[in-house]
């Protein structure tokens, strides 16, 4: 659409000092011709636009512009530096405090009201993860590989991967990148990854496929567990899954039924919540959960002896 030309040339005008109609056409996939009657249209809005001919020529928006602001609501302002704010929660530098002041800088008649979102991403790992989150952003600007120890469940392996993507989600931060170990697209968890450097440069010709984020995908049902959670432990419950997860009985115990993904986990879960649960199915958990607290129950006998 030619709107959305419109706005990709002004974009690249804003972002580099000069360029030229055929890499702006080459650029577009569309004629000399067309770029020069988009070039016309901007200058027509009010765009203060400069072409030169020749040698060292090419176009350029004149020196000291502004985009005027007032397309954005003071509201939309808010939105964007409570996004500029959450980044900064777990930067290592002062790139998105640096950029919230330019965005800031003039604008203060602009943005009224208080802050009234606050977003902090950081967490008891912050002084470990921001260097990691800095390093791969480098890695996936400059095209690097990035090998690093990883450490799962599975065990310990070394990995090289192809970095794309920097994702957030289940409260962690993941890299999602072309493994060469697997010869796959794989998601790692950033607080797992250890002793990570830059290695080598890719093209950056592979297709990449958005990676899919969603539980089902990430984390496929594997069974379905059944329950009975004290009613202390309501809470929770609701936290985790929400109010329709449980049926309250009669004696105010919680029925809890819902699918998990592996066994470990749920397991992990189960053994946190003490004496406040009682699993039903299925029989495999229920004696794995008597063979640890069993074995548990005897380490400690022993230590008393």
């Amino acid at each position: 659409m030619k709107i959305d030309r419109l706005i990709g040339i002004l974009s690249i005008l804003l972002q580099e000092e000069k360029t030229t109609a055929p890499e702006l056409a080459e650029r577009f996939e569309v004629s000399r011709r067309t770029i020069n009657r988009d070039i016309e249209d901007l200058c027509k809005a009010g765009i203060p636009i400069r072409t030169a001919q020749g040698t060292g020529g090419g176009i350029s928006i004149m020196d000291g512009y502004r985009m005027d602001r007032t397309i954005l609501t003071s509201k939309d302002m808010q939105m964007i530096l409570a996004g500029l704010r959450s980044l900064d929660s777990v930067s290592g530098s002062r790139y998105y405090e640096q950029l919230m002041e330019k965005i800031q800088t003039g604008s203060s008649e602009f943005i009224s009201g208080r802050d009234s979102i606050l977003i902090d991403l950081s967490s008891w790992h912050r002084d470990t993860l921001s260097p990691k989150i800095g390093l791969i952003q480098d890695a996936i600007e400059l095209k690097k590989t990035i090998r690093f120890q990883y450490y799962s469940p599975g065990g310990d392996t070394e990995r090289e991967i192809e970095p794309y993507y920097l994702i957030f989600k289940w409260t962690s931060w993941y890299v999602y990148g072309y493994c060469l170990l697997r010869n796959d697209f794989r998601l790692f968890k950033l607080n797992r990854m250890d002793n990570i450097s830059h290695v080598a440069s890719f093209t950056g010709n592979r297709e990449v496929p958005m990676p899919d984020l969603s539980n089902k995908k990430v984390f496929p049902a594997k069974d379905r567990v059944k329950a009975v959670f004290d009613s202390s432990m309501k809470w929770q419950l609701v936290e985790e899954y929400g109010v329709d997860s449980f049926t309250e009985m009669d004696d105010g115990s919680l029925l809890f039924e819902h699918e998990y993904a592996d066994d470990e986990g749920l397991i992990a879960w189960m053994l946190s919540c003490r004496d406040k649960v009682t699993v039903l199915e299925p029989e495999r958990i229920r004696e794995k959960l008597y063979q640890i607290t069993s074995e548990i129950a005897i380490r400690y006998e022993g230590d008393k002896k």
